[in-house]
């Protein structure tokens, strides 16, 4: 004759709870070695050198992003253009370099060109307008997360880099190869309290403008006037507001808001 199978029996409920206490603690020295585990990480990454404003290790990330980034956005990637019917006002976000008495018909562009000896050109807002006029409608990306559609209107950088030989080792208009021009610009604010730093590739890109105009009239002072960086490839803090100088470097110059910790680029 066969066994006939047993029925299993229920665990009491002194073995449930048993069970339940033996989970519970097992799950709580996980969490918790897994929390001082966290904490540790944290504690040697802030105490680790900074550069830029932010721990180094955090810095190489960044840099890593913004690698990929300058390779993908090259001069072949264009950004998205809107009809015109679109264009709404953007916010006025951001006043660092913006305060104080400012007369706009007094105002010079200093330019640091990339020759040596090192010599700094004047520029009125004529000689930007004197080049090749330049429109586009498209889509101010904030990092704080809203969009709008804005049409610009001024003159390529890369115009204004060639017509005056500002970017090239020996002052010409053209450079033997993409690598001899200057690998980074600096663009400030008159007072110096707003920058902003650009890769060459960004600069001469074909969409980014020396901007006097917005939504079909003169840029307002709020707006940047009488001149301003349009850059479509990039995220809005890049958009530098009344524009004082430009300098053509060899090394990477500082970034206000990735001396903050963002990323450098600041490419989308």
């Amino acid at each position: 004759m066969a066994d006939t199978p047993q029925e299993p029996t229920s665990p009491s409920d002194e073995q449930v709870q048993r069970e339940a206490t033996r989970r519970s603690r097992r799950a709580f020295l996980v969490a918790g070695a897994a929390a001082v585990a966290s904490l540790g990480g944290w504690r040697w990454l802030v105490s680790q050198p900074k550069e830029a404003g932010i721990p180094r290790p955090l810095r190489s990330v960044l840099d890593a992003n913004g690698k990929l980034a300058g390779e993908y956005f090259s001069n072949a990637h264009l950004a998205p253009v809107f009809p015109k019917h679109l264009v709404r006002e953007p916010r006025v976000n951001g006043k660092i370099g913006m305060r104080g008495e400012f007369d706009p018909a007094a105002w010079r562009l200093q330019v640091s060109s990339y020759a040596e000896p090192k010599q700094v050109r004047t520029f009125s807002i004529d000689d930007i307008k004197a080049l090749p006029r330049v429109e586009i409608t498209t889509e101010l990306k904030c990092i704080e997360g809203w969009s709008v559609v804005v049409n610009w209107v001024g003159a390529r950088f890369s115009d204004f880099a060639t017509k005056y030989g500002l970017a090239t080792p020996n002052g010409s208009a053209t450079a033997a190869s993409a690598d001899a021009l200057a690998p980074y610009v600096r663009v400030a604010t008159p007072d110096n309290a707003y920058y902003v730093g650009l890769d060459i590739a960004s600069a001469m890109h074909p969409q980014t403008l020396l901007c006097y105009e917005m939504n079909g009239e003169p840029l307002s002072i709020t707006h940047g006037a009488p001149l301003r960086l349009a850059m479509p490839v990039k995220y809005g803090i890049k958009y530098l507001k009344r524009i004082g100088t430009i300098q053509f470097m060899d090394q990477r110059p500082a970034d206000y808001w990735a001396d903050r910790g963002y990323d450098w680029n600041a490419g989308h």
